[in-house]
């Protein structure tokens, strides 16, 4: 059963499984999408129930450019026909769109804006939707950045920092993940929020995406709340602080 006291403030789910879903069926990958899709919006209604304050979801990569273009074109059209704001209003959920947006077609661009204009003073949650995002790329935005500065004169080497950096990412406004879930498998993060990760705690299930529901986020939640976050101390040290 699952400790409300002990929720992951910040949840990141990488969604795959969405095409192997599909070609078991005898789908076209595009259907598998659509799927997920709906998943989505039952997971975000479900995590907003349980208190999380940060879902965050590996929507599209910057590898994923190199799918084959109806694939992506699908993908877009996906996103543009599914940001359905009322999901967002009814949970009191602020969305946002984290990512190389500008490589994104005009018409998702503006729709991403358009949704989250609507939806900045939500509070109940906020919901990221990581699109034209890899990590790699993220942390080479912010070296390349910290570089123009430092020749500029305008900061020093001896300034730049872990917090400085942090400071720096795109996901400067909410906590580093407590717990990255990914479905479909595979046991890898995909250039996922590398400098973020850091002391995440990772749960891997075998459900394709499209299959994952509120059971199966309630599963991983009841699998973290049994860990012990050390965070580099020892176990003993970790109780002892509960403890005073």
């Amino acid at each position: 059963m699952i400790d409300k006291n002990r929720i992951p403030q910040h949840v990141a789910i990488i969604m795959d499984g969405n095409g192997r879903w599909a070609k078991q069926r005898g789908l076209p990958r595009t259907a598998g999408h659509a799927e997920g899709v709906e998943t989505v919006k039952k997971i975000t209604t479900e995590a907003t129930r349980l208190g999380i304050k940060y879902l965050t979801l590996y929507t599209f990569s910057t590898e994923n450019w190199n799918r084959p273009a109806p694939e992506i074109e699908a993908l877009m059209t996906l996103i543009l026909d599914n940001l359905e704001e009322e999901i967002f209003m009814k949970n009191d959920v602020r969305f946002r769109a984290i990512g190389g947006l500008e490589l994104l077609p005009p018409k998702v661009q503006k729709r991403l804006q358009e949704c989250m204009e609507r939806t900045a003073g939500n509070k109940a949650m906020t919901m990221n939707v990581m699109l034209s995002y890899s990590s790699r790329w993220e942390l080479t935005q912010v070296m390349q950045r910290m570089a123009h500065d430092v020749k500029a004169g305008t900061l020093q080497p001896e300034d730049i920092t872990e917090k400085l950096i942090s400071e720096r990412l795109l996901t400067n406004f909410m906590p580093d993940p407590d717990l990255l879930i990914r479905t479909g498998g595979e046991l890898r993060i995909s250039n996922y929020l590398l400098w973020q990760c850091a002391y995440t705690e990772f749960y891997f299930c075998d459900t394709y995406w499209p299959d994952f529901d509120e059971a199966c986020l309630q599963k991983a939640i009841e699998d973290f709340q049994q860990r012990q976050r050390r965070f580099g101390k020892t176990g003993e040290q970790v109780e002892e602080e509960k403890q005073s």
